[in-house]
């Protein structure tokens, strides 16, 4: 966590709650949240109504992030079939980095276990973005279902991210082999 004196009070909790809840889980304790992020409790509740709300700004936060390193660009003239390929190997590249903990926004979804509070909405629609995504590809590869491939995909790619975010598996010769496997039993050009 790099924060310095020249971020905001609200840009230094917000980085504080991504670093420690990617690290340590949702259940982080605001006192830790504001000792990282050298805010004062009364300063983070002037700045967000409750340590939920500031959960969600942080996911918010660091969607675009997110959406950068996995999805290739909009521009990108590559053919469907190898742009969703594109996802497969930013998550096996991220995977290999010792600090990798999965996907964070599947992680918030699996700890809080309330779709209605404010953080796993974020990231349910950060997630569906995600699904959305392999689903238009999926279309234009001229595939018959678009939506169970791309359903397929979503189950792949957390599957991978969850393994090995614990440590259970290497990704590295396991994924782009499963989901070429998938793409090609889907008759995807």
């Amino acid at each position: 966590m790099t924060t310095t004196a020249k971020q905001s009070p609200r840009d230094r909790l917000l980085e504080a709650a991504a670093t420690l809840t990617y690290r340590d889980g949702v259940g982080i304790g605001v006192e830790a949240l504001c000792k990282a992020a050298g805010v004062s409790k009364r300063s983070m509740y002037q700045l967000f109504e409750s340590k939920d709300e500031l959960l969600a700004a942080s996911l918010e936060d660091q969607a675009a992030a997110y959406v950068a390193a996995v999805l290739p660009a909009a521009d990108d003239d590559r053919s469907p079939r190898e742009r969703i390929q594109q996802v497969f190997a930013a998550v096996e590249l991220q995977a290999g980095a010792p600090e990798f903990r999965g996907c964070r926004y599947l992680a918030v979804q699996i700890e809080l276990k309330d779709r209605s509070h404010p953080a796993s909405q974020v990231a349910h629609r950060i997630k569906e973005g995600l699904t959305d995504f392999f689903r238009a590809e999926a279309e234009r590869g001229g595939v018959s279902d678009p939506d169970l491939l791309a359903r397929q995909l979503m189950l792949v790619f957390d599957g991978a991210s969850a393994r090995a975010g614990i440590g259970a598996d290497d990704l590295t010769g396991l994924i782009a082999p499963t989901v070429a496997a998938l793409l090609d039993a889907a008759g995807m050009r």
